[in-house]
């Protein structure tokens, strides 16, 4: 795959995605700059505004190039009083569509703590943890549980009365990702910070619900297939506080869809908020990536959200590509990438507004892009 050009296709979304998108393409840009980039962006408007100004969530083009593309860039969906006329988010059939229409299984959400990165503890900016403590990843089951679309509520005279979400819990769903989880720790292969142990622990609630237990035993069954990675359990709502207690013993998590959607959310704590938390949603052949804070419409505009949650997700996707499609150039540049956001972060030349700075989302990109030109080619 060393000639071949990846397309990308752009969904800049609503509120701050947008905004955060631009400052995303600065930073490929400056990847690119000096050779034929390996990649083509091809953007196109959708999400809750779209539908707001249309009525269709997607423009036209725009499904069937995610759906064909290489891999999706993501900047968020969703806008207040914005509604289809079943009432769901306007704006959510991009995310669900593509996890469920390109079975995007496994929703991958690293936890990982630059130097320079600050958190807010009871209103004091405080280093309560230490970057070499914090670097696991949550593995979420993505298109089952209780997000599948089986549910529905009982109106009587114009009152509901009954509403009811049935979770579902299958052999091939949480086979499927716990393997991808049981792979993810070999292929880290520095394992857990705290002891260097490759584990996978898996997360439920298997001492009351059937389906945590059915995702239990299934957790047995695949993991004998690993014998050099280490097996444990935790029930979710001790996971809670283990994790926040002692994010040093975790080297890989698996959990099924709603409580990973919960968990991942708390573990950004963990790195500096949401404003540095980026995701994966992977498939067999497909891959989605976004920064996961949001469509934030109280910061739309003001040109002051966080951007590295997207240079993470795009870090994310050429790494993936690199590996999907065995292209060191790929994972060169993911490299390149990684190693300008350590850089920036830990001299603290681009905090925003969430750790205490001033420094505009486009100021923060620019100054990621400089610290590619600066840094080592490949």
């Amino acid at each position: 795959m060393k000639d071949a050009t990846y397309r990308i296709a752009v969904l800049p979304g609503d509120g701050t995605g947008p905004e955060v998108i631009r400052a995303g393409r600065r930073v490929l840009e400056a990847l690119a700059e000096g050779e034929a980039a390996p990649w083509s962006l091809e953007e196109y408007e959708a999400g809750a505004t779209y539908f707001r100004d249309h009525g269709h969530e997607w423009s036209p083009g725009a499904e069937a190039a995610a759906r064909s593309s290489d891999a999706v860039l993501l900047g968020a969906v969703g806008w207040p009083g914005v509604s289809l006329p079943n009432g769901d988010i306007a704006g959510a059939g991009l995310i669900f569509g593509l996890r469920f229409g390109l079975d995007l299984f496994a929703n991958v959400r690293p936890c990982r703590l630059y130097p320079g990165v600050r958190h807010r503890v009871s209103g004091e900016w405080k280093q309560v943890w230490t970057p070499q403590n914090v670097d696991f990843v949550i593995i979420r089951e993505n298109t089952e549980g209780l997000y599948t679309p089986i549910r529905g509520a009982l109106n009587r005279g114009g009152q509901t009365e009954v509403a009811i979400d049935t979770r579902v819990i299958t052999r091939r769903g949480a086979e499927r990702v716990i393997r991808y989880a049981f792979d993810l720790s070999k292929r880290r292969g520095r394992g857990a910070p705290e002891d260097h142990r490759r584990r996978v622990t898996c997360v439920d609630k298997a001492n009351v619900l059937r389906g945590c237990q059915f995702f239990r035993e299934v957790f047995e069954e695949v993991g004998a297939d690993f014998p050099e990675v280490e097996r444990e359990y935790a029930y979710v709502d001790a996971f809670t506080q283990w994790m926040v207690r002692n994010p040093e013993h975790y080297d890989v998590v698996v959990t099924t869809n709603m409580f990973g959607d919960i968990v991942t959310d708390l573990a950004a704590v963990l790195q500096g908020g949401m404003g540095f938390a980026a995701g994966g949603n992977i498939g067999a052949q497909h891959a989605m990536f976004e920064p996961v804070h949001g469509s934030s419409p109280k910061h739309a505009g003001k040109n002051e959200i966080n951007p590295f949650a997207t240079f993470s997700a795009i870090e994310m996707m050429l790494r993936w590509l690199g590996e999907q499609r065995s292209d060191s150039r790929m994972t060169l540049q993911a490299d390149r990438l990684e190693g300008a956001v350590r850089r920036v972060l830990g001299d603290g030349s681009a905090r925003t507004y969430d750790q205490g700075g001033t420094v505009t989302t486009s100021e923060a990109g620019e100054r990621v892009a400089a610290a590619i030109r600066s840094g080592d080619r490949p």
